[in-house]
């Protein structure tokens, strides 16, 4: 199941590196590299499973880096985000399991209540999707100003991770 979410994944990082090479003013080149970048990004992740997993772990140790600094007023050295990448990336490779639930658990949640919350009537996820930034794809704040939505996004992410470790937990021995 993860290698399809990584190959849907894979297929709008790269439509959204492609097209970002192209001009807004090109539409149809910006389409055309978009599907051709997205069928790459796509490939690469499906294939590359466990680099999947590495850069998973890579971003959480680079927003690790980030997060820190950023509540020590500062932001991190380039040597320290690089250096947290790689020990994010050694550590999910090690506990890939968990990465994998965690990191589709709580991306799930978040997901999930962006579109709550576009359905419900709220505007901010439309107008992030109505926006003609191709960097600007996904809402990081569906709802500002408004603080449940951080626990509503932990509640449904320790559930989701609760309900995969019970589901999938490992078959003991006959």
């Amino acid at each position: 199941m993860f290698r399809i979410v990584l190959g849907i994944y894979g297929f709008f990082i790269g439509a959204l590196l492609a097209s970002s090479i192209m001009g807004s003013e090109q539409t149809m080149w910006m389409i055309v590299a978009a599907l051709g970048g997205g069928i790459a990004g796509a490939l690469i992740l499906i294939a590359a499973y466990f680099v999947g997993v590495a850069l998973i772990g890579a971003g959480f140790g680079a927003a690790a880096a980030n997060l820190i600094w950023a509540g020590l007023g500062n932001e991190p050295h380039l040597a320290i985000v690089i250096g947290l990448s790689i020990l994010g990336a050694i550590l999910a490779l090690w506990l890939q399991r968990y990465v994998i639930i965690v990191a589709t658990a709580f991306g799930g949640a978040w997901t999930t209540i962006v579109g709550a919350l576009g359905l419900a009537g709220d505007r901010t996820p439309g107008e992030v999707a109505a926006a003609r930034d191709v960097w600007l794809v996904y809402p990081l704040s569906p709802a500002p100003g408004q603080r449940w939505v951080i626990f509503v996004w932990l509640a449904l992410g320790v559930a989701g991770v609760i309900s995969q470790l019970a589901f999938f937990a490992p078959k003991k021995g006959k």
